[in-house]
């Protein structure tokens, strides 16, 4: 006899044998829905569970091509006038400018001040780590050419503003973020998928508490077990010039204004309110085979509304101060997607929930593998798209 519940929520019967017993996880023990739709459907009411718990051991392996292209073409069908908001963002170099700006004058300012006393931490954490975010977001906006008109340009301003970032970080993140697009989710080629080795040692609370507070050093060092680029001049030339800001700083004002630019990039990459962006974009929650999340809330104007996540994988050509314009054009696409009220909660639902870990995470196979087999879970997890 087919095991039988109820799904909170809906009021309506599920039989949960088709999920192979998943009754015995979700019976009174699902915490509570993490994501929220604007616009609520029949299909998702916003409140219950659309699919029953993923399988903690490994990754959701899907067949079915990513979503991106698909609502882009039909997006430009029923809004041909969508083009109108593609093109470069002239601000973004100013805003550029202002951050760099202030970043390098409380370096020098805190040059006399202890590393390790509250006054240093605390300006490296609430101001260093948010204007470093910042900084992160200002390179992933130029890496889409979206500050000037010339890629050449797009690039030395990409390597101003890493300046503050104290170690040569955009050129490499350039490239591996492109396969992030243009191979969402493809296994070993998207360095933005956790490893195999992540699934096996940091899938319980004390090791995603970790990779929270790490996780800068997982984005940075990844890619190279992953896939390793060939340098380009570029690469060349972020090292050089970051390296001589750096000696610059060291031999002027000593080590200190060095130490707070590298605890500002550690912060922005750790247990920071902004940080959530990294987790929210796009790890799989609540039972739903979505792989790209948005969030609306006001950290956006601290991070080039990044969290119009969806908005910029559909269109990436379209810079950051025109992402809201592109969802209140085409609301009927965006307001049924499922997105996240807060970055901060995202890192601490994280953290403590069952149902989300490295693990949340979909993958597919590279399209230029030669592997013809289907993953072990991949059938069972593809039904649920």
């Amino acid at each position: 006899m087919a095991a039988q519940s109820i799904c909170k929520g809906t009021g309506s019967e599920i039989d949960f044998s088709y999920f192979g017993g998943a009754e015995s996880f979700t019976e009174g023990k699902r915490s509570l829905r993490r994501t929220t739709v604007v616009s609520p459907s029949e299909q998702d009411d916003g409140v219950s569970y659309p699919g029953p718990p993923q399988d903690p051991t490994d990754f959701l392996w899907i067949m079915t091509e990513e979503p991106h292209r698909s609502r882009r073409m039909a997006i430009m069908k029923a809004h041909p006038e969508v083009t109108k908001l593609m093109g470069y963002e002239p601000l973004t170099k100013y805003v550029v400018l202002a951050v760099v700006s202030l970043q390098l004058y409380l370096a020098i300012y805190l040059r006399h001040t202890h590393p390790l006393s509250f006054r240093f931490l605390f300006l490296a954490y609430a101001v260093g780590g948010t204007t470093n975010q910042n900084l992160f977001l200002a390179i992933h906006e130029i890496t889409h050419n979206l500050a000037f008109k010339g890629i050449n340009a797009n690039k030395a301003l990409a390597v101003f503003a890493n300046l503050p970032i104290g170690v040569p970080y955009f050129a490499a993140f350039k490239k591996y973020h492109i396969e992030h697009h243009k191979h969402l989710g493809e296994d070993g080629i998207d360095t933005d998928l956790p490893t195999n080795f992540e699934l096996l040692c940091l899938n319980n609370v004390l090791g995603k508490t970790f990779f929270a507070t790490f996780q800068i050093f997982f984005y940075a060092l990844r890619p190279g077990f992953v896939k390793m680029q060939t340098p380009n001049r570029w690469h060349l030339y972020n090292v050089i010039v970051q390296l001589l800001l750096d000696y610059i700083l060291v031999h002027n004002f000593g080590i200190r204004p060095l130490l707070y630019l590298l605890f500002s990039s550690f912060f922005a990459g750790s247990l920071h309110p902004c940080a959530g962006h990294f987790i929210a974009e796009h790890y799989v929650w609540d039972g739903l085979g979505q792989e790209t999340y948005s969030y609306y809330g006001p950290l956006n104007i601290l991070a080039y509304n990044v969290g119009y996540h969806n908005e910029h994988h559909d269109f990436p050509s379209i810079p950051w101060t025109r992402l809201p314009a592109l969802r209140a054009l085409a609301p009927e696409f965006y307001d049924i997607l499922p997105s996240h009220p807060s970055w901060p909660m995202v890192i601490v639902n994280f953290i403590r929930d069952k149902e989300v870990g490295i693990f949340a995470r979909a993958k597919r196979l590279a399209k230029n593998s030669k592997q013809k087999h289907e993953s072990p879970s991949s059938s069972s997890s593809s039904d649920r798209e």
